[in-house]
């Protein structure tokens, strides 16, 4: 396989405008020529091997930082934007986006937005007769967008957010517990815990200082929401802090972003940093094991190995995504150069749908992209019983992977014949961006190609795609 040209010209601009350095200077200090960065920060040649070293020795740059994660984010949510039929007749091609995406990512992020802003507008005016006559009758982005948009372009990791919660969790293994570590946190703040026979997970009484928290919950499950709420009452400051940082257009999209922060660092306490890094490695990513080890649910786990990018540790960059019954995704992240859809399902062909019918069982794919790129997928359902009888369950599945050439760090791996090209099922991302000719369970046609209808002919989809 080639190596891949690495062009970082977006990058190579934000270092040198945060250290307010002109090309000259930056030049210098990286030892090549004023051309040179220019033309690499203008992404008309690749960062050389010189130039990465030299960020390395004289900045302390983590160079992993240099991949293209963001500009691949951005080109997937550019390109699935376009499928929009407002765009219909205007089909721009692949290249022209990547290089919008790699050469303006400011650019970029503000057309999604744009987009969002429209998508609000068509939805309002859908329901008109509602919207008449009220105050918030105005185009705005969804807050649960918003937020969501907010974790993905922060690749998942909040750095001050997950340092805080290994802290918080650094007494844990000297015999005390990280609950009763939770429980004293929360005494000292004036808060009893008390174990109720109720629906609801969690429910803080502010005036009485007593957090009733659901006996009919797992023990994983009682801790994360304890957990939750030290990070509500004890990192109040620093998750304010970080909701100042984002700068959310609503209070509803704050709020939200907050509870999303209380449960980041919830997770991350319940798996410090490091430890759970270095278990992860040596136990080969068993998420059964890792569940067992720091007394999280598989679902957990999952998540947490999909947020371990902190810069100079990193670990294997995976994708996680959670979908319900109706295919509909309810949570993604992906460090992986595979994205999801940022509206709708996934593809059917992936092996998440399969998950539902086979409850309590992992199931393994290898699968590849349109693109080329091969990876390995694990699914399993993740149902979660009321805990009594008549309440509803609420039935999940999720997923969990990697590209392929991380196989070897899976235990999930072994056994299946990674060298085979055949092994690797056909996946897509959404059918509007996808460019397989011949899938069998397109839905749509696609956006950048030619359909043509033989009336003489009907295969398994009524047009041809060209």
């Amino acid at each position: 396989m080639a190596i891949q040209k690495l062009y970082a010209g977006a990058k190579l601009r934000e270092l040198r405008t945060n250290l307010a350095h002109t090309q000259k200077e930056f030049a210098a200090r990286l030892g090549v020529s004023l051309p040179y960065l220019n033309q690499m920060e203008n992404n008309n040649r690749p960062v050389s091997t010189t130039v990465v070293l030299a960020l390395a020795s004289e900045f302390g740059m983590d160079v992993t930082e240099l991949s293209s994660g963001d500009s691949e984010r951005l080109v997937s949510d550019m390109r699935e934007v376009l499928s929009d039929p407002v765009f219909e007749g205007d089909v721009l091609p692949l290249a022209d986006v990547q290089l919008a995406a790699s050469n303006a990512p400011g650019l970029a992020r503000a057309f999604i937005k744009l987009h969002q802003s429209h998508r609000q507008t068509q939805e309002r005016l859908a329901y008109l007769d509602e919207a008449l006559g009220r105050e918030d009758a105005r185009p705005s982005p969804s807050p649960w967008e918003e937020v969501r948009d907010f974790f993905h372009y922060c690749d998942n990791y909040l750095d001050a957010v997950d340092r805080a919660a290994e802290y918080f969790a650094r007494d844990t293994g000297s015999g005390q517990s990280l609950r009763d570590t939770t429980l004293k946190a929360l005494s000292s703040a004036g808060i009893t815990v008390a174990f109720d026979e109720t629906d609801a997970l969690r429910r803080y009484d502010p005036a009485s200082g007593v957090l009733h928290v659901s006996a009919r919950a797992s023990q994983a499950t009682q801790t994360f929401q304890m957990l939750l709420q030290v990070a509500l009452v004890r990192q109040n400051d620093l998750l304010e802090a970080t909701l100042d940082f984002a700068r959310f257009n609503s209070p509803a999209a704050r709020d939200i972003a907050k509870m999303g922060l209380a449960n980041y660092f919830a997770g991350a306490a319940l798996m410090p940093y490091a430890r759970f890094l270095e278990r992860a490695q040596s136990c080969r990513h068993d998420l059964e094991v890792l569940a067992s080890d720091f007394g999280a649910s598989i679902e957990q786990v999952a998540h947490r190995l999909s947020t371990l990018q902190r810069p100079g540790s990193k670990g294997i960059p995976f994708f996680f995504v959670r979908v319900d019954q109706a295919g509909t995704i309810t949570k993604r992240h992906s460090a992986t150069r595979l994205q999801f859809a940022r509206f709708g399902g996934a593809c059917p062909l992936w092996n998440v749908h399969s998950a539902f019918e086979t409850p309590g069982r992992f199931l393994r794919q290898l699968a590849e992209t349109p693109d080329g790129v091969r990876y390995i997928s694990l699914a399993r359902d993740i149902s979660k019983p009321a805990g009594r009888f008549g309440a509803p369950v609420r039935r999940y599945a999720i997923s969990l992977g990697c590209e392929v050439r991380h196989a070897p760090a899976l235990v999930y791996a072994d056994g299946m014949d990674t060298t085979r090209a055949s092994a690797f099922e056909p996946i897509g991302i959404s059918c509007r961006i996808c460019e397989r000719k011949h899938c069998h369970q397109r839905s749509v046609p696609p956006l950048e190609r030619q359909l043509v209808v033989d009336p003489n002919l009907r295969d398994v989809l009524p047009y041809q795609v060209d």
